[in-house]
């Protein structure tokens, strides 16, 4: 698992480690390696920085693999801590609420945590996000209700 973070801190330097997170490591059934495989893309991010990383964060979010997709949203975690975001937390929930009807639950449940999360502070601009989902659909709501918790 140590591997797997010295990939995240390399992968800034070396494609093909970054294209093995993604393309290895997400495949790996532990839940211990998809943890690890989180830290090592915030790790990636943090070293080009977060601003820089964004075009790699839409294309993980994008991604086929729910592992992939979820290693953005929990690895970031908890965005509006991570520089960039601190400063501009509508980016961060603007990628978040893209994924708020994910076919994968386990998905869905990192995208309403990280929202939630990030209404600790700012609980205007995730209500005014939360104002505009239709949660007549199971999806979003489920994504709803983990995300207005502290609203």
């Amino acid at each position: 698992m140590v591997a797997v973070f010295v990939l995240g801190y390399t992968a800034v330097r070396s494609p093909e480690a970054f294209k093995l997170l993604r393309t290895r490591v997400s495949r790996d059934e532990s839940w211990q390696v998809q943890e690890i495989l989180a830290q090592a893309f915030n790790e990636y991010c943090r070293n080009l920085g977060y601003e820089n990383a964004i075009p790699d964060i839409k294309d993980w979010l994008a991604d086929g693999n729910p592992n992939v997709r979820r290693a953005v949203t929990e690895g970031l975690r908890i965005w509006n801590q991570r520089d960039y975001f601190r400063d501009h937390p509508g980016v961060a929930v603007g990628l978040l609420a893209g994924l708020k009807d994910d076919k994968s639950e386990y998905v869905r449940r990192s995208v309403g945590n990280a929202l939630r999360d990030i209404s600790r502070k700012e609980k205007r601009l995730i209500g005014n996000e939360l104002s505009t989902w239709d949660t007549s659909d199971s999806k979003v709501r489920m994504t709803y209700e983990l995300a207005s918790k502290f609203l």
